[in-house]
């Protein structure tokens, strides 16, 4: 598949297709800024680092970048690792020790799931987006804790994605602050469906709700928003200079190039430039397609972000519909178990701003044909 611009695509006989399954939220990926700022590094800088970041990896932009995402994320510092994947596993084994627990929602991305197993942590699995549950469950581990003498003094994480991606629902992030304010817990927010969609600023979840300054620690991506590629974290200096120095992920891994860098630059500071227009855009694209689709008696997944799930039951059905869409232009996925609970099998939406009407328009058309057709 050949990407023509940030909506839409050619496969190899050169068919064309109405891309409604990337990530690219705000359709930065084509801006003449962000391209020309890559071109340009890559120029300039070559290709590619040819090493760690610790040793002969460095690319300048990587430190004014992480300055501007602090900044943006209204923490004290940032780090960046080469994917958001990574920055998971590399936050987690890294800060939470196998005497610790971590509280983690049972709906976290893979990449949360995967680091809290190789942390080697004890882990309490909390109902999706249940404060209550995982209060339970934290006051359960208070009373056991309380019971045992000389215990190692066990530290507390709460993890949570902040927009979770196969529902696009929100995290309750007041009850998740209160509650790591009451147990003296360390909050860890995945951040990387919220940058760009969340917040007047776009800066995800903690300015959705106006908590900024309250999440200890905040993983982000540059690959969805911020058209490029890389992960991030941003918290407190203390944490960043640890990270820095004991993250396995970050100090072992060839650092990404400086077209990358580059490239999530000039896209942060377009966001930040003219956040309202970008933000109000993405918004006005969600909500009719949404609403179109809802009065369309398709059974939507209700929410407010730009991942729409549209929820179908059996794998076979949900398969079924994307080639039946695939058929008329339209690219989406059918999203199926493993990734989702058996019985929950969906076409996973994902707008942005760069779509026009007559594009959303022609999505629910063919949607709507498609499940009269195969339903």
């Amino acid at each position: 598949m050949h990407y023509l611009d940030a909506v839409t695509a050619r496969d190899q006989s050169g068919k064309k297709y109405l891309v409604f399954a990337s990530n690219n939220y705000l359709g930065l990926t084509f801006a003449s800024e962000v391209r020309q700022a890559a071109a340009a590094a890559a120029l300039q800088q070559g290709t590619g680092s040819t090493g760690s970041r610790l040793t002969t990896g460095g690319v300048g932009a990587a430190t004014i970048l992480e300055k501007e995402l602090a900044q943006f994320k209204h923490a004290e510092a940032a780090l960046i690792f080469n994917t958001g994947y990574m920055t998971n596993l590399g936050v987690l084994f890294a800060l939470a020790k196998p005497t610790d627990v971590i509280f983690s929602d049972e709906l976290n991305h893979a990449s949360i799931i995967d680091g809290c197993r190789i942390s080697k942590a004890r882990i309490v699995i909390y109902k999706h987006g249940d404060s209550r549950d995982l209060e339970q469950k934290l006051q359960q581990w208070e009373q056991a804790a309380q019971t045992k003498h000389n215990a190692v003094p066990v530290c507390r994480f709460i993890v949570s994605d902040g927009v979770f991606s196969m529902d696009g629902d929100i995290a309750p992030l007041p009850e998740l602050v209160r509650l790591k304010q009451q147990y003296q817990a360390t909050l860890v927010l995945d951040d990387a469906h919220a940058v760009g969609v969340l917040g007047n600023d776009g800066s995800g979840t903690a300015a959705h709700y106006h908590l900024e300054g309250q999440v200890d620690v905040q993983v982000g991506t540059l690959s969805k928003s911020l058209a490029a590629e890389g992960g991030y974290v941003a918290g407190k200096k203390i944490i960043i200079d640890y990270l820095r120095n004991k993250s396995r992920p970050f100090i072992f891994s060839t650092f990404l190039s400086p077209a990358d860098m580059a490239a999530a630059l000039a896209a942060l500071r377009l966001l930040r430039k003219d956040a309202p227009a970008y933000l109000q855009r993405l918004r006005e694209n969600t909500e009719y397609v949404r609403r179109a689709l809802t009065a369309a008696g398709l059974p939507v997944v209700p929410g407010t972000t730009p991942i729409v799930p549209v929820i179908v039951g059996a794998a076979d059905l949900a398969v079924k519909l994307e080639q039946r869409l695939r058929q008329e232009g339209i690219l989406l996925s059918a999203i199926r178990p493993p990734t989702v609970a058996p019985g929950s099998s969906r076409l996973r939406i994902t707008v942005t701003a760069a779509h026009t009407q007559t594009q959303l328009q022609q999505l629910v058309a063919a949607l709507g044909r498609a499940w009269l057709e195969c339903m």
